[in-house]
């Protein structure tokens, strides 16, 4: 499965926004931040937006903020809210369509393409794992990963804004 750079964009974002819990972020300073244009990411917010992720305050002082706990936006949700929610295979049921004549007596209608139901399965347990992982998570994992001077320069470079 394929995700867009929106993808990695809206959760190195929200992950920001989980710090600044209560002090919006402007996505001047996110964009600026993630080194990507202003339009860009503004797209990518009005997905995120529209979701039910974030939600915009307005006003000099303005920016987003977190429409939920950060226990309660997972990875699933990220990924749905910016790629949409189609399932990545798309049985085309060439089986149907492509089994030599003397071979159509197997080809029940009411017997489901094997093929497809492996691929949806996979789909399904890559989503449950996805809705697994959470933004406090990924808060708290990067709070142990990352270097301490790299967490007090992202820190300080929204303590500016």
């Amino acid at each position: 499965m394929y995700y867009s750079i929106g993808v990695e964009y809206a959760l190195h974002c929200l992950v920001y926004l989980v710090s600044s819990v209560h002090k919006p972020i402007g996505i001047k300073d996110l964009a600026e931040f993630q080194g990507v244009s202003v339009s860009y990411l503004s797209k990518v917010f009005t997905k995120l937006a529209k979701a039910g992720i974030v939600q915009s305050t307005p006003g000099v002082k303005g920016g987003y903020l977190l429409s939920r706990p950060p226990e309660q936006i997972t990875f699933y949700d990220v990924v749905t809210a910016i790629e949409g929610v189609q399932p990545a295979f798309q049985c085309k049921n060439i089986v149907a369509k492509g089994l030599p004549a003397q071979s159509q007596d197997t080809n029940d209608p009411t017997v489901p393409c094997r093929i497809n139901l492996t691929m949806l399965e996979a789909e399904q347990m890559k989503n449950d794992y996805l809705k697994q992982k959470n933004l406090a998570w990924l808060k708290d994992t990067l709070e142990k990963e990352l270097a301490p001077s790299v967490l007090e320069k992202i820190s300080d470079f929204f303590a500016k804004c």
